[in-house]
């Protein structure tokens, strides 16, 4: 069985089987947990700085530390300087299976349930409780992204027991995430159980009005009354009639007919079955998840449901459509900020689609988007780079023009305004011409470009028109993200109570929806914290946890960063060190510039 570490509850190392005396002290598990959280590798007196500040001699209790934690690895490592623990691929190590593996992997962690060195505090080494509370949230977010995945698989497979189970163990985990209600009454309906879906359902409407003070939105009573392949008649023709209704489907939902094409579409799986054939099950289930996630707002659950269908059905029969359909589901997860997940489905779409270059630019886009989200940007603009020229070359201007949005958008955080530009003009050009209902996201962000430049005005007729495009469309995305830019417009024009009433209206857009894309609400965020900051602090601190919970869970980590330097800003001695440490791994100009300022300002005010 070989070395495996236990970091989540009680943590513990197994050696064959049998469990090795605890090290003396409980620094050696913030040290090991720290390391292995970390990929970039960490300096002794940075760690020194982190966990033994209230020693007399850091650096040599960081020694003795390290020494300890060899002696219980019976490992040869963390020598030298600059430390990295690099495990060998045998040794087992819980988190890096909840957070890289698959889904069936991670169900079966012992400690899957429970927090990250589960009864230990470091309240001597503030910096590294802070890290630590980080980490915490994000693990227990990809928990909860686990077992979401395990049920919307146990549904697919047709085992709706196994999944009311894991749903009813979700919601649990988190009774307040819209997304996990919402499965558990899929859950409970597709199981024959009518009358728990409807008591559930009812349980949720009662939780939601007495704690957040709203009602939950309608994929709840869809998800009583909606199977994703439920038939709407019985088989007719066969191929030809699937082909047909699939055909039918796409288009109606392009010409905007949604509950006409979804019908079709249904109808599509359903004599698709009937043939036996399964390239055409997975096709027509393609269809309706796709559809159900793009086309239909607040529907990603159950469009999940089908594209997990589609790998049951044919990951063997045609791996392009399998790749399609993880690619599918990744973006579902980088939507909802679950980026580890994302990367576990795009990672495995990714040698699937070999032989299918369109497939490829798309799933380069969603990956580069995901890494542009965590702060990873040179690897997210290689990324998009390919992206673009690979659509390009398939002649493909709507995904031409998404990935030069995102790569736009990447440059923008980055500080290559230049860059940013042109990418941003060629796809708001493509969009105009082929998709105007994505108009509104470059547009937005060619406007903040215009904003960086000093062109007030400019900006201002930009995101008029993106926020009126937006609201005509009923994207939240669209909406939040040009709400955030009239914000940005009215800062600059000096009206502060009204910019701060339209950045708090653009923040509860962009999450009107359930699966709505939250990295535009930390966007938002960030810039609400900074003006509260300077005019409302009374106010600001409310804001600033909200952002720093939901960029801790995500893994948003640049927002991260942000959140404690506006913590600091109101005086919290401990967040701008913890604001250094979560810094470490972000190459952004942007951000180094924001960390020295508010160094500046520390030195000032002492």
């Amino acid at each position: 069985m070989g070395l495996a570490i236990h970091l989540l509850g009680v943590p513990r190392i197994e050696r064959d089987g049998q469990t090795l005396p605890s090290p003396r002290g409980r620094k050696v598990w913030g040290l090991l947990a720290y390391l292995l959280c970390n990929t970039t590798p960490a300096s002794r007196q940075r760690l020194a700085e982190l966990l033994f500040e209230e020693a007399e001699d850091p650096l040599a209790t960081l020694r003795w530390n390290l020494s300890e934690l060899r002696r219980m690895l019976g490992l040869d490592e963390l020598r030298g300087e600059t430390l990295a623990l690099r495990l060998p691929p045998t040794v087992y190590v819980d988190i890096q299976v909840v957070t890289r593996g698959r889904w069936a992997d991670a169900l079966r962690v012992p400690g899957l349930d429970r927090p990250l060195l589960e009864g230990l505090a470091f309240n001597k080494s503030p910096s590294f409780d802070v890290w630590l509370a980080t980490e915490r949230r994000h693990l227990r977010a990809t928990t909860e992204e686990v077992l979401r995945e395990a049920t919307l698989a146990r549904l697919a497979a047709g085992s709706a027991l196994d999944a009311a189970d894991l749903a009813a163990r979700l919601v649990g985990l988190n009774p307040l995430d819209e997304n996990y209600q919402v499965l558990l009454v899929r859950s409970l309906a597709a199981a024959g159980d009518g009358l728990g879906a409807a008591r559930q359902a009812a349980s949720c409407r009662a939780l939601f009005m007495r704690e957040l003070g709203v009602p939950p939105g309608a994929a709840l009573d869809a998800a009583m009354a909606t199977m994703t392949a439920a038939p709407t008649a019985r088989p007719a023709t066969g191929r030809a009639a699937a082909i047909a209704q699939i055909n039918a489907g796409e288009a109606a939902i392009g010409a905007g007919a949604l509950d006409a094409g979804l019908q079709c579409l249904r109808r599509a799986i359903v004599e698709a079955d009937a043939t036996g054939d399964a390239v055409l099950r997975a096709r027509a289930r393609l269809a309706l998840g796709s559809a159900l996630v793009h086309a239909a707002r607040g529907r990603d659950e159950e469009g999940a449901v089908a594209l997990h269908e589609v790998l049951a059905v044919g990951l063997d029969a045609s791996p392009s459509l399998a790749a399609a359909a993880c690619r599918e589901l990744g973006y579902v997860e980088f939507l909802r900020g679950r980026y580890e997940r994302a990367l576990v489905w795009l990672q495995r779409a990714t040698p699937l689609a070999h032989d299918d270059p369109a497939e490829q630019a798309r799933i380069a886009t969603v990956h580069g988007a995901v890494l542009s989200d965590t702060a990873h940007y040179a690897a997210a603009l290689a990324l998009l780079d390919s992206a673009v020229a690979l659509a390009q070359a398939q002649g493909d201007a709507k995904q031409q023009a998404y990935a030069l949005s995102m790569r736009g958008r990447c440059l923008l955080l980055h500080g290559g305004l230049t860059a940013a530009v042109t990418a941003l003009d060629q796809s708001v050009a493509l969009a105009q011409q082929c998709w105007t209902a994505f108009l509104p996201w470059p547009q937005s962000l060619r406007a903040e470009a215009d904003l960086l430049r000093g062109d007030v005005a400019a900006a201002a007729d930009r995101f008029e028109h993106a926020f009126a495009l937006g609201c005509q469309l009923r994207d939240p995305c669209w909406e939040g993200i040009a709400g955030r830019g009239l914000g940005l417009v009215a800062i600059a024009r000096g009206e502060v109570q009204q910019a701060m009433d339209i950045l708090v209206d653009a923040a509860a857009r962009c999450v009107r929806l359930p699966d709505a894309y939250l990295w535009g609400k930390a966007y938002t965020l960030d810039v609400l914290c900074g003006l509260a900051v300077q005019h409302a602090p009374a106010r600001a601190m409310g804001w600033i946890d909200e952002l720093q919970t939901l960029a801790a869970r995500s893994g948003m980590r640049e927002f991260s960063v942000r959140s404690h330097l506006h913590r600091g800003a109101l005086g919290h001695p401990a967040s701008r060190p913890a604001a250094q440490l979560l810094s470490c791994g972000i190459d952004n100009p942007v951000l180094c510039a924001l960390l020295d300022q508010a160094r500046a300002d520390a030195l000032q005010k002492s």
